[in-house]
């Protein structure tokens, strides 16, 4: 049975804890990206999962906005967030067994009975401590309450556990046109400027390329995630789209210790509008 709600731990940190601000945030966010010039056969692509990182909405949130602004073409009955956990140690992966999510502007549905098959189908446990702090998850669902206020959530939060096991799941949701799967992630931590961009640029040749073998110079708090989700992409030949990318230095302008921050979309080739 599921265990009551999923509670905010992270409101008034890493995003605003009144509705009006998380809003005022997008809308802005919106406005920006509405400046930018972009294709716009690029704009009706329709992907099924993306990459999104999950720091404070004042450090990366424009980069993740920029990630669902593409995700809301698609239109998805479920959403599936993946993330790391970040404050508690576990091996496996625990799905989030929980009525419903709360957010400052109020609660999302969770969609348990698809839950329970996923967990019976994979084996996937659930053990409350990885999922009552984990902010990866948590900043994403205003996001999605924003742009998918109908659509039901599947909170994933991984541990030790290997990137192809957590590709199988991602690769049979994805197989449900139901479904869109959101990968988070940040990319380097605390390292000059210079050094961060560089190790990034593994990241995200590993991302547009699908290429395993640039992973091996990524550093990623979430490295499983996007190995699983490459894999995937790869198994069912999805194509691949950097969005953008940036640092903390760009809100902070200090250079001397940066985080990065990437935003992808994965999609059907053929299936772009």
């Amino acid at each position: 049975m599921p265990q009551g709600i999923r509670k905010a731990a992270v409101a008034g940190s890493f995003y605003p804890e009144r509705c009006r601000e998380i809003r005022r945030y997008i809308r802005e966010f919106n406005a920006a990206f509405d400046r930018l010039s972009i294709k716009k056969e690029i704009l009706d692509i329709r992907p099924g999962a993306i990459i999104v990182p999950h720091a404070g909405y004042i450090y990366s949130g424009f980069t993740a906005n920029f990630a669902y602004r593409f995700l809301k073409h698609t239109k998805p009955k479920r959403i599936i967030v993946i993330g790391p956990s970040h404050h508690y140690y576990f091996k496996g992966i625990s799905a989030g067994h929980f009525e419903n999510f709360e957010t400052p502007c109020g609660e999302i549905e969770i969609d348990n009975p698809y839950l329970f098959a996923l967990a019976k189908e994979f084996n996937i446990g659930f053990d409350p401590k990885a999922h009552e702090k984990e902010h990866s998850t948590e900043v994403q669902m205003p996001f999605i309450q924003h742009y998918f206020p109908k659509a039901k959530v599947i909170e994933l939060v991984y541990g030790d556990v290997p990137a192809k096991e957590l590709a199988l799941i991602i690769t049979a949701l994805l197989k449900n046109p139901d479904n869109a799967v959101v990968i988070s992630s940040d990319l380097s931590h605390f390292y000059p400027l210079e050094k961060a961009e560089k190790l990034d640029r593994n990241c995200l040749r590993a991302v547009v390329k699908l290429d395993m073998n640039e992973l091996k110079g990524c550093e990623a708090c979430g490295i499983t995630g996007i190995t699983a989700m490459i894999l995937a992409a790869r198994k069912l030949g999805l194509s691949s789209k950097l969005l953008d990318y940036s640092t903390s230095a760009k809100t902070t302008h200090d250079e001397s210790s940066v985080v990065g921050y990437m935003s992808a979309i994965f999609y059907y080739p053929d299936k772009k509008h």
